[in-house]
């Protein structure tokens, strides 16, 4: 390491990290990482062999910091490699399809521990067994340990397989029982978990919200295309993520968009609508085809981030998806979306967090995400502001609150609470 000597150092487990592709929770490891050091903290990355991912690319290798130590412990995934004939056992799955990251990980971790003394440790969701490895290193040294759950681990009927469930709620009983802190990205998910556990105290729960970075949208800017993405006269608007069949169930608005285009509302000469990596295209193709709306709809593949948010800056107006089933939770999307200073046509629970976070940015264009009637009547409102030219988004001072180097700063001062004032030692 080469920061200053006073610098105290955290082991962050994480399985989403670069050269990952398609995840917007790379981010928040990634921009922590990026920041702490300037909170007094050196952190060092334990993560997955870049085999068990679905999808790489090197567009962001170049944002982790020359000086910051990463450790790549070998994992598969179950269902691309040790499938066979595309099927494996259940328990080979459980709690995720990347258990077999844990032993490695845990042998890795144990030896960055002796190796670095580090004096936290800190380990994030969405992925279980992340937090499994974070279990058994926090056991094992004794360090105090922040579990990033972000989101809720589990809920009634969520992860729906019974199995699933059943080993996801044991497992979050584990974390909750050992952990120093757990951190979520909303208040009302903190206040789910201090419900359901109220034989711990109040302390125990923290809230650090997602945010933007400002270095990469002034990176994306920098080499921006002017031109805008759809052809003359054609509004585009952009949904960069993805879609969730349950959770962001985009057939209410794919039938919305069938009812506006019946009316003679809209065609494909006047709109493009674009839904970016949406992780599920093969369950909406046929959609589309059968509404007769693929030449207005497009599912687009997985570009590199720099490339994503340049489409969002050049789109008219961007999509945001989350149904009342995640009233608690903050899609991540949604701060780049303040920053990107486009219109955002919200497709929610209307009575959810996701909700009332919009409506505090000055963001009016909020339909429910269940109803076909609301969304086509809203969607037409919208389009014809942006065709009278009104363009206008989130404010750009407002969106500034919610940047990832205040994020960074919020764990660091969290991280000093837990930890003494010299590294802890593990002889």
């Amino acid at each position: 390491m080469t920061n200053t000597p006073k610098n105290k150092r955290i082991l962050i487990i994480a399985y989403h990290f670069p050269p990952c592709k398609g995840s917007s929770g790379i981010q928040r490891t990634l921009k922590f990482c990026t920041y702490l050091r300037e909170y007094g903290w050196d952190p060092l990355v334990l993560t997955i062999s870049p085999a068990a991912y679905e999808a790489t690319s090197p567009d962001q290798m170049r944002e982790i910091p020359d000086d910051v130590v990463v450790e790549r412990a070998f994992g598969l995934n179950t269902s691309r490699h040790l499938a066979i004939a595309g099927k494996y056992f259940r328990w080979m799955a459980q709690p995720d399809r990347w258990i077999s990251w844990w032993p490695g990980a845990v042998w890795t971790g144990m030896r960055m521990i002796k190796r670095y003394q580090p004096a936290a440790i800190m380990s994030t969701f969405p992925i279980a067994t992340a937090h499994r490895i974070g279990l058994s290193l926090a056991k094992k040294s004794g360090l105090p340990w922040v579990a990033d759950f972000r989101d809720s681990m589990t809920e009634p009927g969520y992860p729906s397989d019974p199995l699933t469930w059943k080993v996801h709620r044991k497992l979050e009983q584990g974390i909750v029982r050992h952990c120093t802190r757990a951190v979520f990205t909303t208040e009302r998910t903190r206040q789910i978990y201090a419900d359901r556990y109220p034989e711990y105290p109040q302390a125990r729960w923290e809230v650090i919200e997602n945010g933007f970075d400002e270095g990469n949208f002034s990176d994306a800017e920098m080499g921006i295309d002017a031109a805008p993405l759809g052809s003359f006269g054609q509004l585009t608007l952009v949904h960069s993520g993805l879609l969730y069949p349950i959770e962001r169930d985009p057939r209410p608005f794919f039938a919305a968009v069938r009812k506006l285009k019946d009316a003679g509302h809209i065609d494909s000469k006047g709109l493009r609508i674009i839904l970016r990596a949406t992780g599920t295209d093969d369950r909406y193709r046929p959609m589309l085809k059968e509404l007769d709306i693929d030449d207005i709809v497009h599912l687009e593949p997985i570009i590199g981030y720099r490339d994503a948010l340049q489409e969002m800056l050049r789109a008219d107006a961007l999509l945001l998806f989350q149904g009342s089933t995640c009233d608690h939770q903050i899609p991540a999307k949604i701060y780049e979306y303040f920053r990107a200073g486009k219109p955002i046509f919200a497709l929610v629970g209307l009575h959810g967090i996701t909700a009332t976070k919009l409506r505090q940015a000055g963001v009016n264009d909020i339909s429910d995400m269940a109803s076909t009637e609301d969304i086509a009547t809203s969607l037409l409102k919208l389009l014809g502001r942006l065709r009278d030219g009104d363009r206008s988004g989130v404010a750009r001072e407002l969106a500034a609150k919610s940047s990832r180097q205040s994020r960074t700063a919020e764990l660091a001062n969290l991280l000093h609470q837990l930890t003494p004032a010299a590294p802890h030692s593990l002889s």
